[in-house]
């Protein structure tokens, strides 16, 4: 017999901090995983060799990741109307250029292609689950937190293939844990039709949420709550019908899947106890604090987990947002000021007189501080010249602080990605790692506004307009109430907060929900998907395109419909495969 603090020696326990965990040594991690006491040396080496695995698919999600693949897919985001790549120059980050502007895109493209791509790097992450799996299918079924371990690994797989079939469209499904090498090769990408590829996304995730708890001791592991959100989303992608092969247009929207949707997001009703303590933050900012008062707070369904002073040399810091401190003398030099919010995304938070969104008429004009009323979300969403950084009065946002300083890219800086720069430190929320600046905050894959506007938009398609219109009249309550970090832009700067709320006998509810999604979200890497997703991607784009024709990247730039709604199949991986993959059309 061996005792539990002879366990454990290979270090492994490190990688527990991608959970959140805070430890003084890997004895503790064991304690909370096996038996009091005294175990065998055999179950003492299953339970710490299952354990090793399922923190090592957890510690994926950060340290796999990159700044020019990040897994929270923001590098594609900048084809949407939301943001510009910004850098240097349009050959800083050469491939991205391409991707904002639709034009050039090729398979071998090094953040599509080859080892360093996103294609290589979430199936990495995927063959981790798919390791941990595997162990915990063989481990004896004594071991107390195995069908729990197990959901909480396919809910892990499941995200990784939902965000490459996002991506990609047409993927290979590893979803077999004990696949031989020479079944793998023999995997097609078009085995499924779209229907059925999401319907295989959706059936995981469902086993991961019968079996997974409904409360976590560790904020990085996934709830049910976590599964249910999850779900709706997937069944969201599901109902939008993408059904023919070589085509990406939208034929139809099935309701079956919006009672999918509606299922899994009855936070009143059905799924009270599962959503039980989850709600909206009181102030919209709250959600983008690194602070430890404010991380994994209740809107927060499920977060990747980032550190600090953590023992390792430059910590568990948020690599894949790493890109987007600006560059300011005497505080993060070198910043490179990528993902930079678009004029039309500034814009898009103008209210009219009654405090409502112009859903048609937003980008008619420029948003002027001096005349126009305007949603405090902008102020929580976008930095802008002559205002406080991060609401800091010692760092007065300037346009010097963009790297390209003829305006190529604006000078508007993402908020929700970057912290208080009063925080940049060796011990602290942000340090320079090698040449870029990785900071600590959280990254929020799951909180509740989505899980509402989710709802929303599913009641809307079915006809339930009022019902729609309400969520919405919450989420924009919340964003009226959200000024506790800009309480003075009034008196000082003479910012006009006005946030009304819609008439439940409203028309056109499903456009009012779509563009309170683009407010709400703004800058969090879902709106191209979105547009994809509707349908809308070409008809928006296309205006998006024309209206900054004064910006010179896009005076080339069209939406080819039907190439552009996905990322071609890397090129190394259609050699590979040896005739078994269907390119993407277009490429």
């Amino acid at each position: 017999m061996i005792t539990i603090n002879k366990i454990y020696k290979n270090g492994t326990c490190l990688m527990a901090l991608a959970l959140g965990l805070t430890l003084t040594s890997c004895n503790d991690f064991l304690e909370e995983h096996v038996p009091q006491g005294t175990v065998s040396d055999e179950q003492a080496l299953q339970t710490s060799n299952v354990e090793s695995m399922v923190v090592s698919a957890y510690a994926g999600l950060s340290t796999i990741e990159d700044i020019n693949a990040s897994f929270s897919l923001w590098n594609y985001d900048l084809r949407s109307d939301d943001a510009y790549k910004g850098g240097s120059n349009e050959g800083d980050g050469d491939v991205f250029n391409k991707i904002e502007t639709g034009n050039g895109i090729m398979p071998s493209d090094w953040s599509i292609d080859g080892e360093g791509g996103i294609w290589a790097r979430f199936y990495n992450f995927i063959s981790r689950a798919n390791t941990a799996l595997a162990i915990l299918d063989n481990t004896d079924d004594s071991y107390a937190q195995k069908k729990e371990r197990i959901a909480e690994m396919k809910f892990l797989r499941a995200y990784g293939h939902f965000q490459l079939k996002r991506l990609f469209k047409n993927i290979p499904f590893v979803m077999d844990e004990h696949m031989t090498s020479e079944q793998f090769y023999q995997l097609s990408n078009t085995e499924y039709s779209n229907d059925e590829a999401w319907e295989k996304i959706a059936s995981e995730v469902k086993a991961a949420y019968n079996d997974l708890p409904v409360t976590q001791k560790e904020k990085g592991r996934p709830t049910k709550a976590a599964a249910a959100a999850f779900l709706a989303k997937v069944y969201l992608y599901k109902a939008y019908h993408q059904d023919e092969p070589r085509k990406h247009t939208v034929t139809s929207v099935n309701t079956n899947e919006l009672d999918s949707v509606l299922k899994y997001t009855d936070y009143k009703g059905e799924l009270a106890n599962v959503y039980e303590g989850y709600q909206l933050e009181a102030d919209f900012h709250n959600n983008f604090r690194p602070e430890e008062a404010y991380e994994n707070g209740c809107e927060s369904l499920w977060a990747v987990q980032y550190s600090f002073n953590d023992g390792s040399v430059n910590g568990n810091r948020n690599f894949g947002a790493a890109l987007m401190a600006p560059n300011v003398e005497s505080a993060t030099t070198g910043g490179h000021d990528f993902y930079k919010p678009s004029q039309n995304l500034v814009n898009a938070f103008k209210t009219d007189g009654n405090g409502l969104p112009m859903l048609n008429s937003f980008n008619a004009s420029d948003y002027d501080v001096e005349y126009d009323n305007v949603d405090p979300r902008l102020f929580l969403t976008v930095g802008m010249p002559g205002f406080p950084f991060m609401f800091n009065s010692n760092f007065i946002q300037e346009k010097s602080w963009a790297r390209n300083s003829t305006g190529l890219y604006g000078y508007y800086i993402t908020l929700k990605q970057n912290v208080d720069l009063a925080y940049v430190g060796e011990n602290t929320y942000i340090k320079k790692c090698g040449w870029c600046w990785a900071n600590s905050m959280n990254r929020i894959v799951f909180r509740m506004a989505d899980v509402m506007l989710m709802r929303a938009e599913a009641l809307a398609q079915r006809g339930k307009s009022k019902d729609a219109i309400n969520i919405v009249n919450d989420i924009r309550r919340r964003a009226a109430a959200s000024v506790n970090m800009i309480a003075g832009y009034k008196k000082q700067y003479g910012v006009k907060f006005n946030v009304g709320e819609y008439d439940l006998n409203a028309p056109n509810a499903l456009d009012i929900v779509k563009f309170e999604r683009r407010l709400e979200l703004a800058m969090e890497a879902e709106r191209f998907f979105d547009l994809v997703r509707w349908g809308d991607v070409k008809k928006v784009l296309d205006k998006f395109y024309a209206d900054e024709q004064y910006v010179s990247i896009y005076k080339n730039s069209n939406f080819k419909e039907n190439v552009n709604e996905y990322m071609p199949i890397p090129f190394t991986e259609m050699k590979a495969a040896d005739g078994k993959y269907t390119q993407n059309p277009g490429f």
